[in-house]
Formats: C-alpha cells, sequence, structure tokens
C-alpha cells in the first residue's frame, strides 16, 4: 500500500484529501507544518506528497526546497489558491512534478498522484495503463473504455466512476464513498447523482456488471 503525505493546514482540505485517499486504497499522514512536514519528507516513508503552497510557517517553495536539497526525490504534487502562471513555473522549476490550482476535485488529484507512482514504480508485471475486469477495459492513458471488441464513449465522470469501481472489483462502495472518489471537495451527501450515473454506466457497459447493494451501494460484479 503507497503511503501519502500531506502537507496542508486547511483542516477541510486536509480531511476530504485523506478521506478520499483511505477510500481509494492509499495510506497518509496529515501535517500542517512545513518544517515538519519537510523533515517528515526527508526522513520518512513516503511514496508521495501532497504540498500546500501557503502554510503557515514556511510556505511550500521552501519545503520543496529543503526535500529537494537534500536529495531526496520523491514526488511532489504542489496544491495551491495561486493560479498565476508564474507560480506554476516557480513551483515546477523548484522541483515538482506537478500543480494543482483550488478548488480542485478529488477525481483529478487521485489521477494524477496515480500517474506519478506508476512512474516511479513501473511494475515489470502485468499493464498499469490499463484496468480489465470480466470483458470490460479501461485504457488510463487515451480514457477510452471497450466492452470486448467493442469501445465505449464515456464522459469524464462515467469514466472516472468506472475506474472507481475496476480497480475495486466484488467490493461493495457506498454511495459516499463514489462521491468523494469522483465528484469531490464539494459533493453534496444528499444528491443522488451516484444513482443517476451508475444507471449510465449500466446502459453503456451492461446492466449486469453494476449490483445493486440494497441500504450499502453498490458492487462491481
Amino acid at each position: 500500500m503507497s503511503t501519502i503525505l500531506i502537507i496542508e493546514d486547511e483542516p477541510r482540505i486536509a480531511g476530504f484529501v485523506a478521506k478520499g485517499l483511505k477510500s481509494a486504497g492509499f495510506a497518509s499522514h496529515r501535517t500542517a507544518s512545513g518544517v515538519e512536514g519537510a523533515v517528515l519528507a526527508v526522513q520518512g516513508d513516503f511514496d508521495l506528497v501532497v504540498l500546500d503552497i501557503g502554510l503557515p510557517d514556511i510556505d511550500g517553495f521552501e519545503v520543496l526546497e529543503r526535500i529537494r536539497g537534500q536529495g531526496v526525490s520523491v514526488p511532489v504534487i504542489l496544491l495551491t489558491a495561486r493560479s498565476s502562471v508564474a507560480d506554476r513555473v516557480a513551483g515546477l522549476e523548484s522541483g515538482a512534478d506537478d500543480y494543482m490550482p483550488k478548488p480542485f476535485s478529488f477525481e483529478e488529484l487521485l489521477a494524477r498522484i496515480r500517474l506519478r507512482l506508476r512512474s516511479e514504480a513501473a511494475p515489470a508485471w502485468g499493464d498499469p495503463t490499463h484496468l480489465t475486469h470480466n470483458g470490460l477495459t479501461l485504457d488510463l492513458r487515451t480514457r477510452r473504455a471497450s466492452v470486448g471488441d467493442r469501445t465505449v464513449d464515456l464522459s469524464a465522470r462515467e469514466f472516472a466512476l468506472a475506474e472507481t469501481f475496476l480497480r475495486n472489483p466484488g467490493q461493495v462502495l457506498s454511495r459516499e464513498q463514489l462521491l468523494s472518489n469522483v465528484w469531490g471537495f464539494d459533493f453534496d451527501p444528499g444528491s443522488n447523482v451516484v444513482d443517476v450515473y451508475v444507471r449510465y454506466l449500466r446502459g453503456k457497459l451492461g446492466r449486469e456488471r453494476f449490483e445493486t447493494v440494497r441500504g450499502m451501494g453498490y458492487r462491481l460484479v
């Protein structure tokens, strides 16, 4: 299991990211201090760092400088409210691997985390760019789906929902888990959007694939 270090001083955002990572099968550790975060990133056994720029003690650029200055090459994704091109360039030139402006969707953050982890791990077995289960295949590079020999067009949300199911085959996923993973930070827990999109997937990928578990959620059969 990969472990992600979250260096973020806003409790709501840090909690949201940690909760989403847990649902996606990752472990995480949180700190609101840039100084502590830099020490943890250098000394700890983390697979990736999600780093906010606007921290209360030292900013994310200095944290990144301390990490890279110690020769640590752990992937770092910057997370910040700053959206200017100059800030993005500064972050990337300081050694960040990716940059996400706030507000953001957890779906996109998770996709970027997985991409960086795949690039680092590069496993010799299997194909990290495809997910396959029972005749259904998702190509994570082209964002295309196929059922057998038939290509199926999915919207970005439909693809993200299908990806969540394929990463957890046979597991019952609650509506809250699916909302958090796919719709992200500002989801409405009372919304029926999950049911609507599961219906879309059933229509495009096969009704029999997605089982309703009454009172609990849905499962990829």
